[in-house]
């Protein structure tokens, strides 16, 4: 895969953690992590910045990206991944001459990726030519086999079973956030289908494993607490 578009999603606004993006861990900004972790991938061609956020933009130029000036229709909660991610094709594409064959979506909240998350997912894109990868993580105890709804006070399992050993549960991931990555022409199913915002994952979706806590996502306080141990435990292996 010739070129390969990375964009670092980052708008100012958050409904969990307002400026999450800015909040300090260990001395530097959450988002400069993600921008380590994009400097650190061999498998990106081109790396931008999408963002409402002037602060933000001026960190991602000091690092040497392009920024993208995120309009404000794109820079709300009911925004979707796929609308800001064509935004950013368009205009990164503008200029003529620069054509991604493939996409990676990079957010911005997460400072905590395994090592080579991101090019694994890239060469699996590449090698099965598939539509999209996404990096999962399993669920562990929090697996649907062993949740309940709450009716007032009456318990009703979700899935009716007698399952207590966690390693008789089926296997079952949740996608951890640290990283995207799709086909152009994947991409551009969104256009096509402007009601279904995850279209672009496409039909033949694929996936990378991660371990449970190798990525951590910022959406709360004490997320940044959580990171933070991680980091130390990373930097002191």
């Amino acid at each position: 895969m010739k070129n390969v578009l990375g964009v670092i999603l980052a708008r100012a606004g958050s409904e969990g953690l307002p400026g999450k993006h800015l909040k300090t861990l260990l001395g530097k900004p959450v988002i400069a992590y993600t921008f380590d972790h994009a400097l650190a991938a061999r498998r990106m061609t081109k790396v931008v910045v999408s963002s409402d956020c002037p602060v933000i933009r001026q960190l991602g130029r000091a690092c040497g990206f392009q920024t993208i000036d995120r309009p404000a229709m794109l820079s709300t909660g009911d925004a979707s991944v796929q609308d800001v991610m064509l935004h950013a094709l368009h205009e990164v594409e503008s200029s003529g001459d620069f054509q991604a064959e493939g996409l990676v979506v990079l957010y911005g909240n997460v400072p905590v990726r395994g090592h080579g998350v991101i090019d694994r997912a890239i060469e699996l894109l590449e090698s099965t030519g598939c539509d999209s990868v996404r990096s999962f993580c399993p669920v562990g105890k929090w697996h649907p086999a062993w949740m309940s709804k709450l009716d007032g006070d009456r318990v009703t399992a979700l899935e009716p079973g007698s399952i207590h050993r966690r390693q008789d549960l089926t296997p079952l991931f949740l996608h951890d956030g640290a990283v995207v990555a799709v086909s152009r022409a994947s991409m551009l199913r969104g256009p096509a289908n402007p009601t279904d915002p995850h279209a672009f994952f496409g039909v033949d979706r694929r996936g990378v494993q991660t371990e449970m806590g190798e990525t951590v996502e910022i959406d709360h306080p004490r997320d940044l607490y959580w990171a933070e141990a991680v980091l130390r435990d990373l930097m002191s292996s």
